[in-house]
């Protein structure tokens, strides 16, 4: 079969009206064809095939239409059934323009869940029962239990307490509301209020630190004495929501303290409140759980009793003292130069600590199924296994180096990295394993000088079997009946001030011999007066000791909970031991939904480091996420946006299947927006075609036409913002879309929406992850200066003080973050007054270079310009500019003594493989900056050094934007 001659890719990819040639196979085995749009949905279609069927024989023995669903083969080369009716035809994405109707099977609630959930997670429910694994089904059985018993309990909720979960207040913190209590201490807020069903309005005049109760007090107050209403209203049974926005205001705190009435208040802008009765609220809380409660009586229905536990003999896996080894077997499909030697190399680590030496495997010759069939023995008792124990494989080819000129000292040998797969020792039911393995590997760096092994890698096997090279090794039966990690049941003043030193060393990397053993002598001494040296602790703990491991554990249970910031560090791929993990969760379960919020994308990163499916990490973000709407939102984004990732779709599609198990109302906003982000992607791809043919006019003329289509207005229109869950993006404003001159032409696509238009930018084909952490670190800064009373930003009206206060912030913010690449298109100001950076792709000191020349000489960019606006244009003004050098210097001693917390959240986010953060040493920088291990004087004077620097040195910055708008302009 030619390639690409039987497809029908570019027809789904033209879409709009156009009609395509359908053939119709009916269970009567009648034979249709007739013409159907692109844009049709299978609900049009059906009700055409039976229009035409009426005039075929056999028609009066077909039953009702919906007794009947389309089945067809999909672009994956898959069968698919089309469960959901509503769906278009150029969504479905046919292989082949062949639809056949075949009886409905099984419970068709629970088959169209099943199916959105596929469409929206990007992988159909078969790949996961395809891989007949244990694990995965009894992980996939035991969250959906988890995320359905819990979406249960959530529509048990009175209608106040289930608006927490469904639209959690956007709070700023206490210390804001405090500070501006001084600031408008008698000042009134006028606020625009209206109530439901009704377009008549109020304007109240409310005190900013009034309670929502006292507003809604005064809103009934005054409908009564306007309409002259009888009738007696409770405040109670009102909620406030704001216009245009699924966002509400209510609970016990300040209006000023809501993030929409502070930026209002500070912006001179009318604040505008609907009054929503809690009918209404009750009515759509019954809209949710209606479908959950149908899919939960039909799985109640048809649930299977569960299996009775086989017992089985077992031996203490401690009372085997025999050295642990495996069996090499063979390679398949290994491709490498024919001049090479093939060698595996294989170790046992515990986090990164390899736990004894490396075994090496002999050389064979370099063949399509090399065959070694060698027994390797590790260093280390069985005995002393620790229970998260993983074994890491390196394939890779040695090539004997000879010189030109014959001389008598050895020849050189190098090695050339193949391949690398790990896989756990235990299973997830804390069984040694025994029997063979085939493991798919991960193709090594072809330039990577370090260490062949990954232990840091997944414990996935390389799901594309047919290009990867593969290894079959078997554990031995080292008894003849199965062997469990024991449970833990069945375990048991010079000195100080060394301690107190160690301890105290933040700034730690590696410990010596004797640094060990003083931590281990007095590890009791650590747990009752330094708790969070925990990681410190754990480090030296030799885990390939059992005696060690189950005092280490033992030891854990009785260690006093640490702050969240702390715990977070033990999240890491360097603390693998279960017990150690269960008790970092304990400790962030103290973690409010807004500071989970914050951390969330580094808890999404670190669920990579799981070694099973089923840890407490997964079940806390699932526990969480169904208990409040944003973060169940943004988990599924950060989940969703990688599962294309062959090495973590299997965990996280499992994830995402559950959480939508337990948010079954959540799926169709959740799939609108998905359609939404590929109609963007479809257009983005269309504009960089097209500008590569015609100029920007006609170009962005054919977008607008492209816009205007059926299918692109539906798909954009009344969407949900990925970006923000509290924002409807109502009408497409198609004639005020463009798209941007940058290399990937981002899309800017403008929405009218009731009360205001929102703008928003697309852009396709760019990593932006780096733009993300960046942007989460700066979020954080801000709040935790806002915590401490130091505003830096929205503080006050007046340009000059907002730049001042803004250019304050992001001074100590870039130098911090060693945020590089700095120059005039990319530091912005608005109409405020207020300074910001965009564009992240550079930091941690990963500065410019050109000719290998530094282009970026300055801690941070502070040019006589800015200096000039700061001191009011007047050159003597010296006061405001030492009031800026004190801001500057405040906010910086404030994200010093929270040091701890930015190093911990960028060593989690390893896991997400950025260029510029793949290693502990990437993050040095931060802790040089952030000068941890030193006094709070210490570091303030490193600080005002590199102050003056940027000060001094400004003349450089100019010279380099020159440089950057001279190569602009000449591109």
């Amino acid at each position: 079969m030619p390639p690409g001659v039987y497809g029908m890719q570019d027809v789904w990819e033209r879409e709009g009206r156009q009609q395509v040639n359908m053939e119709f196979l009916l269970p009567t085995g009648i034979y249709l064809n007739f013409p159907v749009a692109c844009s049709e949905t299978i609900s049009t279609i059906k009700k055409m095939v039976w229009m035409n069927a009426r005039n075929e024989p056999l028609f009066s023995a077909l039953s009702d239409p919906d007794a009947y669903v389309f089945t067809c083969i999909n672009m994956t080369a898959e069968r698919e059934e089309l469960e959901d009716e509503q769906r278009r035809m150029s969504d479905v994405r046919l292989f082949l323009p062949i639809l056949r109707l075949v009886a409905r099977e099984g419970d068709r609630v629970e088959k169209l869940i099943t199916t959105q959930i596929s469409l929206l997670i990007g992988k159909g429910h078969h790949e996961f029962e395809s891989q007949k694994n244990h694990e995965v089904n009894e992980f996939r059985t035991k969250m959906r239990t988890f995320c359905e018993e819990r979406a249960q309990v959530r529509q048990m909720l009175p209608w106040d307490k289930w608006m927490e979960y469904n639209f959690p207040c956007d709070l700023e913190p206490c210390s804001v509301v405090a500070q501006s209590r001084k600031l408008c201490s008698g000042k009134k807020i006028f606020v625009n209020v209206k109530f439901e069903g009704s377009e008549e309005t109020f304007v109240l005049q409310q005190d900013p630190h009034d309670l929502p109760m006292v507003l809604k007090q005064n809103a009934l107050r005054k409908k009564s004495t306007v309409f002259r209403s009888a009738k007696q209203e409770k405040p109670e049974d009102y909620s406030l929501q704001i216009n245009g926005r699924w966002e509400f205001i209510y609970g016990k705190y300040p209006l000023c303290q809501f993030k929409y009435i502070f930026t209002c208040l500070h912006g001179g802008i009318t604040p505008h409140l609907t009054m929503v009765h809690h009918s209404v609220i009750i009515k759509y809380q019954e809209e949710q759980g209606g479908l959950s409660n149908q899919v939960s009586r039909s799985r109640a229905q048809s649930k299977p009793p569960p299996l009775p536990l086989k017992r089985q003999n077992t031996s203490s896996l401690w009372s085997i003292h025999e050295p642990f080894y495996i069996y090499l077997l063979q390679g398949s499909r290994v491709n490498a130069d024919e001049g090479m030697k093939l060698v595996v190399q294989a170790g046992l680590f515990h986090g990164s600590e390899l736990l004894c030496k490396v075994v090496i495997s002999n050389e064979v010759s370099v063949c399509s199924e090399p065959v070694w069939d060698q027994k390797l023995v590790f260093d280390i008792s069985v005995s002393d296994l620790p229970r998260m124990s993983r074994l890491c494989f390196a394939l890779y080819g040695v090539i004997e180096k000879t010189k030109k000129r014959p001389t008598k000292k050895k020849n050189k040998r190098a090695d050339c990295p193949l391949a690398w797969v790990n896989t756990m020792v235990f299973d997830y039911k804390d069984q040694l394993k025994t029997g063979e393995f085939s493991m798919s590997t991960w193709p090594s760096v072809p330039d990577d000088k370090g260490d062949l092994l990954n232990p840091m890698g997944t414990v996935e096997k390389n799901p594309n079997i047919d290009s990867t090279a593969g290894l079959l090794i078997r554990f031995p039966n080292i008894r003849p009946h199965p062997l469990y990690y024991p449970p833990i049941e069945k375990l048991w003043l010079a000195e100080h001030m060394k301690l107190r030193e160690i301890v105290d060393n933040k700034n730690y990397t590696e410990f010596f011999e004797d640094e060990k053993e003083l931590l281990w002598k007095l590890r009791e001494e650590v747990r009752q007066r330094y708790p969070e040296s925990l990681p410190k602790l754990l480090l030296i703990t030799k885990w390939n000791k059992h005696e060690d491991v189950a005092q280490m554990v033992s030891l854990l249970r009785k260690w006093p909970e640490l702050p969240a910031i702390h715990a977070l560090e033990l999240l890491d791929y360097s603390f693998p031991d279960p017990h150690a993990r269960s008790f970092t969760i304990r400790c962030l379960r103290k973690l409010s939904d807004d500071e989970l919020f914050q951390y969330l994308l580094q808890l999404v990163q670190v669920l990579k480091y799981e070694s099973y499916l089923d840890c407490d990490l997964t079940c806390f973000l699932l526990e969480r996420a169904l208990a409040n709407k944003k973060i169940g939102h943004f988990l599924f984004w950060h989940l969703r946006s990688e599962m294309h990732v062959p090495s973590v779709s299997l965990r996280f599609g499992l994830i995402l299947e559950a959480y939508c198990r337990g948010s079954i109302f959540h799926i169709k906003s959740l799939i609108k927006q998905n359609e939404a982000l590929n109609k963007m992607k479809a257009l983005n791809d269309f504009v960089k075609s097209g500008s590569q043919k015609a100029t920007r006019i006609q170009t962005t003329e054919d977008m607008k036409v492209c816009i205007k289509q059926d299918t692109y207005m539906e798909a954009l229109s009344d969407v949900v913002s990925p970006l923000n869950p509290s924002i409807v993006l109502c009408e497409l404003c198609a004639d005020k879309c463009k798209f941007m001159d940058s290399k990937m032409k981002p899309l800017w696509l403008m929405y009218k929406n009731k009360y205001d238009n929102v703008g928003i930018i697309f852009k396709n084909g760019d990593d932006l992850r780096q733009d993300m952490l960046t942007l989460q670190m700066i979020q954080l800064m801000d709040v935790l200066w806002k915590t401490e009373g130091l505003d830096l930003r929205d503080k006050l009206d007046q340009a000059i003080e907002e730049f001042t206060l803004s250019c304050a912030g992001y001074c100590v913010a870039t130098y911090v973050l060693g945020i590089g690449d700095r120059h005039s298109d990319n530091i912005m100001i608005s109409e405020t007054g207020q300074l910001f950076h965009i564009d992240f792709g550079h930091f941690l000191g990963n500065f410019k270079s050109k000719f290998g020349i530094n282009r970026e000489r300055v801690p941070f960019i502070l040019t006589y310009d800015f200096v000039h606006v700061i001191q009011e244009g007047r050159t003597n003004n010296s006061e405001k500019f030492e009031r800026f050098r004190e801001c500057c210097e405040q906010a910086y001693k404030i994200l010093c003594r929270n040091g701890t917390l930015f190093v911990n959240l960028f060593a989690l986010m390893k896991a997400a493989g950025l260029p510029e953060l793949s290693s502990s040493k990437d993050i040095q920088y931060l802790k040089d900056s952030l000068a941890l291990g030193k006094s709070e004087e210490e570091a303030l004077k490193n600080f005002k050094v590199k102050f003056n620097e940027a000060l001094r040195e400004s003349w450089k910055t100019k010279v380099n934007w020159m440089m950057h708008t001279f190569a602009k302009d000449n591109r």
